[in-house]
């Protein structure tokens, strides 16, 4: 007897696309929730979030925390943002990259973090700020908060070498990422880290991530001067 064929997550993608062709499910329509198609399909959760997150990048679904997963109503090209590697982002400028651990502190998650992210009450969270370079020039500087219950092993982990981001893009998967992208004016400790005056203008970035509805990690990214960042649609 053949073994019965593994569902993969293309599967899924090519069966929910099919059936909004078919308008099984028509725009605006709520889909069933991941457990419902993991069930269905005989296939782990994480494999269907892969399929609906691959559907939502391409703009034929709409996915939002604690509402639901939609067909979209009038599917857009949308822009791009990839979570990418910093060490990837200065080697592809031809650049040298080093990283420095500027800081690390275990401490209970501050409210404003409790709020954005949903974090419970007091819970414990990593607190890292490290610094990129390109060329020995000032490129990054990070402050990241890393949920220690959604990701456990983070609190044994050596940061010296290698950084947050890095470390949990090969570890823990995401369902769920905002993205806030703005400007502000530096800081007397940004502008000592980023080798820049007091008030000039900065790129930020803010990411938050969740897998599975648990909040993973909160992000802010300050780049050098200058930064500018370019997408795709």
């Amino acid at each position: 007897m053949q073994p019965q064929k593994k569902t993969s997550f293309q599967d899924i993608r090519d069966e929910v696309l099919r059936r909004i062709q078919d308008r099984v499910w028509d725009q605006g329509a709520l889909l069933p929730t991941e457990q419902e198609l993991s069930e269905e399909f005989g296939c782990a959760r994480a494999t269907v979030n892969r399929a609906l997150r691959e559907l939502a990048e391409r703009g034929i679904i709409d996915r939002k925390r604690k509402s639901g997963t939609r067909v979209a109503i009038a599917p857009v090209k949308q822009a791009r943002l990839e979570i990418t590697v910093t060490r990837q982002q200065v080697e592809d400028m031809n650049a040298v990259y080093r990283y420095r651990l500027v800081s690390r502190a275990a401490v209970p998650a501050p409210g404003w973090l409790s709020s954005q992210m949903g974090l419970m009450a007091g819970a414990e969270v990593l607190h890292l700020q490290c610094m990129h370079y390109a060329d020995n020039s000032p490129f990054q500087f990070e402050d990241r908060w890393i949920n220690i219950d959604a990701v456990p092993d983070v609190a044994e982990a050596d940061f010296s070498q290698t950084g947050p981001n890095e470390w949990l893009l090969s570890r823990v998967p995401f369902s769920n990422a905002e993205i806030t992208l703005s400007s502000v004016a530096a800081d007397a400790a940004l502008a000592g880290f980023l080798g820049t005056q007091e008030g000039t203008p900065l790129f930020l970035m803010e990411r938050a991530t969740w897998f599975q509805e648990q909040p993973v990690t909160f992000v802010r990214m300050h780049f050098h001067p200058g930064y500018r960042m370019r997408t795709q649609y």
